[in-house]
């Protein structure tokens, strides 16, 4: 027998065994042994691993946790993509939307993508499930992880999309003000930079700027430039400026109160107390706590009014 020859016998063998395999462990699924399942898949994985068959190691693991996922063992299916954020993704893009298993999965997919450490989860696996709610036209909580990745630019096109589809042509600066104000409560003022930029360029009811028609966006961009100069004055003056633009939302002078805490030195006054999905949203923004299992699915506070 020939070299080649042996070579192809040998990797026969191989798939044999390894369909073998992958036929006790459907078994052992459908039985309802589902602990024994996952260590015959984790054994797999790391059997493929060692022996640098890496594609057929992520291709077994994905096709493990979409059997998981078609009985209900959510917690076993996520195991398997800990670290890789794009199947995590793709996973959280074939649950039913409706399904509470959806946002269990969410809550801890983040709070594991960054080892389990309490923060807020990696920002490249907000941004994947940001566009894959994006593309479910859930604006809402796509905006929300849009917040916490840093890709300033696909939120502004997400927000341009959510503003003509759904606001109204008076609330075309709001829509981006908040996201600004918010992305600056985070410390990431570039993507508020570029959000804010995208923004005003691509939306279709924005004359080109600035200075702009609109005298919030002004202050928003007076307001990018004192971030980067960080002089007291000019902030408090631009505040009391655009007092008028600024009670349109109650919440812009809690964000600028936080924005003067971070940015120009100010002292910060004693934080009310908030419950709920609005306390989770401001913790976060306001740097007033950590996230726990039900933090990443709470929604913006003071949302620009939607038409039915």
């Amino acid at each position: 027998m020939s070299e080649q020859e042996s070579l192809r016998c040998s990797s026969a063998r191989n798939r044999g065994g390894v369909q073998r395999v992958e036929g006790k462990l459907r078994a052992s699924v459908e039985k309802g042994d589902y602990y024994e399942a996952h260590q015959m898949y984790r054994t797999l994985f790391f059997r493929y691993m060692s022996q640098a068959k890496h594609a057929e190691a992520r291709e077994l693991m994905y096709n493990g946790a979409l059997l998981f996922f078609s009985y209900n063992q959510v917690y076993a299916a996520l195991v398997c993509f800990l670290k890789n954020h794009i199947i995590l993704a793709k996973l959280f893009g074939q649950m039913d939307q409706n399904s509470p298993e959806r946002v269990a999965f969410v809550s801890r997919a983040l709070k594991w993508s960054t080892g389990g450490s309490g923060k807020l989860g990696h920002p490249k696996l907000h941004q994947l499930l940001a566009v894959t709610l994006w593309k479910e036209q859930n604006y809402s909580e796509s905006r929300y992880h849009f917040l916490h990745s840093s890709d300033g630019e696909g939120c502004a096109q997400m927000l341009v999309e959510y503003s003509a589809s759904r606001g109204f042509r008076s609330e075309v600066d709001m829509f981006v003000a908040q996201a600004v104000l918010q992305f600056l409560c985070l410390k990431n003022k570039n993507s508020a930079s570029v959000v804010f930029s995208t923004y005003t360029e691509k939306h279709p009811s924005i004359e080109k700027g600035p200075p702009f028609v609109q005298p919030l966006l002004n202050f928003i961009w007076f307001l990018l430039l004192a971030v980067d100069g960080g002089k007291l004055t000019v902030f408090t003056v631009l505040c009391e400026q655009y007092q008028p633009s600024l009670k349109r939302d109650p919440m812009y002078n809690e964000y600028l109160d936080r924005i003067g805490q971070l940015f120009f030195g100010v002292p910060p006054k004693q934080s009310p107390s908030y419950g709920g999905l609005l306390g989770n949203l401001l913790n976060s923004l306001m740097g007033s706590g950590e996230d726990d299992d039900g933090a990443e699915e709470a929604q913006e506070d003071s949302s620009p009014i939607e038409l039915d």
